[in-house]
């Protein structure tokens, strides 16, 4: 029951903020000319090659961004050790809010399994969420695979030689997911990391792995293209940018449905505060743009508009429900 009250904790946190958005942030686009952030060009720090869901994410923020706050948006691609390259880069630079980077639940859990010891939370500043983006298996088109109850049985014949592909180590935010649907089918899987979603598409399009996992964000094109084909969503309801696929509840595994990619804006520890509340406002001016929208609608994100205050504590809990999950995935004891 505690467990179950910390993940709802968390999940509300992010539903409050997004009720509570005042219009402020509707007259803030006049001010960024006149403060004093930013003095120059954003660097943004990625944590994937170019192409994976949360540069895709920042590629398409940058285009209303940029004309809003007057200076270029740069994305830096650092990919390697699930956000160790990336935020090996952003912790020494300096707090003034030029150098940011985008975070993502596999930040948290790495503090706690591979990253731990190396980084803390104290080394950062946690600005503002952004998505939720819930994660989704698929196969191949030509994949006998067509659904979770013929992957399970699949694995069950081969015994866990199942390979499926994600992005970062064991204990990602990803390979928990997995871990879920694992426990709740009582089969093992094979778990392979990557760096970014391209990887994971030419691995499964190539043949190297059974099956991939990441966000419709960087996988639209396959679909469209009908080059990959969905197995099922670990979210509470389908995704609007694909309204055919099932749930994994729809097809009788139940999982934690709290556990959703969560993306928000991350800099060096010493940011001041004013200047945090300026780097939100303008990202969550810029998503509110219709080039956006139009993009997030067709990635079946969901908006997130926590602030430095409020995401400062959302990542404390979060990292709690992270700690629970990843004992449960055999990961922590």
């Amino acid at each position: 029951m505690m467990v179950s009250r910390v993940k709802k904790n968390a999940r509300k946190i992010l539903t409050a903020v997004a009720l509570t958005f005042t219009a402020t942030v509707a007259t803030s686009g006049a001010a960024f000319a006149e403060s004093d952030w930013p003095t120059g060009p954003v660097k943004m720090i990625m944590h994937t090659k170019a192409g994976g869901s949360s540069d895709v994410f920042i590629r398409t923020l940058a285009k209303s961004l940029e004309p809003q706050i007057g200076q270029k948006v740069i994305v830096i691609n650092s990919p390697g050790g699930g956000g160790a390259s990336q935020m090996s880069k952003i912790r020494p630079a300096k707090p003034d809010g030029l150098t940011l980077g985008i975070n993502t639940l596999t930040h948290f859990t790495g503090m706690l399994t591979n990253l731990k010891g190396t980084f803390s939370m104290d080394d950062f500043s946690w600005i503002g969420s952004t998505q939720e983006d819930a994660i989704l298996l698929f196969v191949r088109e030509d994949s006998e695979i067509k659904n979770l109850d013929d992957l399970i049985a699949k694995a069950k014949e081969n015994g866990g030689t199942i390979n499926i592909g994600g992005f970062g180590p064991v204990g990602s935010m990803q390979n928990i997911g997995v871990s879920m649907l694992e426990n709740a089918a009582g089969v093992k899987f094979n778990w392979v990391g990557f760096n970014a979603t391209p990887d994971i598409i030419s691995a499964l399009l190539g043949g190297h792995v059974d099956v991939g996992v990441s966000n419709l964000g960087a996988t639209r094109s396959f679909f469209d293209a009908n080059r990959i084909k969905g197995l099922g969503v670990l979210g509470e309801e389908r995704l609007t940018g694909l309204p055919d696929l099932k749930t994994f509840g729809e097809q009788g595994y139940k999982v934690d449905t709290s556990w959703v990619q969560v993306r928000g804006i991350f800099g060096p520890a010493g940011i001041p505060m004013e200047t945090q509340q300026k780097i939100a406002d303008a990202f969550h001016e810029a998503m509110r743009s219709d080039d956006y929208q139009k993009y997030a609608r067709a990635a079946g994100v969901t908006d997130s508009w926590m602030g430095p205050e409020k995401y400062t504590k959302f990542t404390k809990s979060v990292t709690k429900v992270a700690e629970t999950q990843l004992k449960a995935a055999g990961v922590l004891k």
